[in-house]
Order: structure tokens, then sequence, then C-alpha cells
């Protein structure tokens, strides 16, 4: 197969295809008539995992770490289970963060309504953004 069909069997880009083939997780052979790569497939099927591992938050690194213990003849599900439990953590962190974001935005949209726009003459870009108590002014 050529980049084109292994991205339409696997429903995503000939991009990806090519970027998974340049960090190494996917080694197709070449053609040494037209240099063209040719993939089997293993490649496929390689391709397919690390798709769905990706949706499942794995990260290429990650994703590659797995494949290579698989290559070596490992079964890597323990590996896998202790990376999602990471995954999961760094996620639900990242949402409390975006929570706090999410409500300092409403915060700052109730304070600016009925506020006038107005130029300022001493270097600072927007009175709105600077009148609002950040999390290090808080702090003092």
């Amino acid at each position: 197969m050529r980049v084109s069909d292994m991205a339409r069997q696997a429903d995503t880009t000939g991009e990806t295809v090519r970027h998974y083939t340049d960090i190494g997780l996917l080694k197709p052979r070449r053609d040494p008539g037209n240099g063209y790569r040719h993939y089997d497939l293993a490649d496929l099927r390689l391709l397919r995992f690390a798709l769905k591992a990706r949706s499942l938050g794995f990260t290429l690194a990650d994703i590659l770490a797995l494949a290579a213990a698989s290559e070596q003849g490992e079964t890597p599900c323990g590996q896998v289970r202790n990376l999602i439990e990471v995954r999961l953590a760094e996620v639900e962190a990242r949402i409390e963060e975006l929570q706090a974001l999410s409500q300092r935005m409403r915060s700052a949209m109730n304070d600016w309504q009925g506020k006038p726009d107005c130029h300022l003459d001493d270097g600072r870009v927007c009175g709105l953004i600077d009148a609002v108590v950040g999390e290090d002014e808080a702090g003092r």
C-alpha cells in the first residue's frame, strides 16, 4: 500500500501516515525504482492502533514505547493500564485548570458589563484587563 491507501484505510490523512513514518512508528519498505514507500498489513494494524491510542490520550512517545515492547514480544497491557491512569490524572487536572479559567473569564465579563471603552495615554494596552486581579497579584 502507498501512503494514500494507508490513510484511506485507516480513515486518517497522508500527513499523519508520513509523520508516523518519520518518527519511526511505521516502517515501510522503499521501492528502489521510484523511492515510494510501501506499507503492509502490519503497518496498517499499527497505524490503527496508534490512532485509537491517541484518541484515548496516549502520547506518541507512549505509543512508540508500547509498539517497541510489543515488537520485543512483551505484552504491554500492564503498561497501558498504568499509562492511562497517568493520562487520566493529567486530563482531570487540566479540566480543573480550565474550569478555573472559565470562572475567571465569567467574572471578568461580569465586571466589565457597562464599563466604558477608553483610550489610555499611559502606555497600557487595555484598562479592562489591567483592572483584573491576577493570581500573581492576589497572593501579594
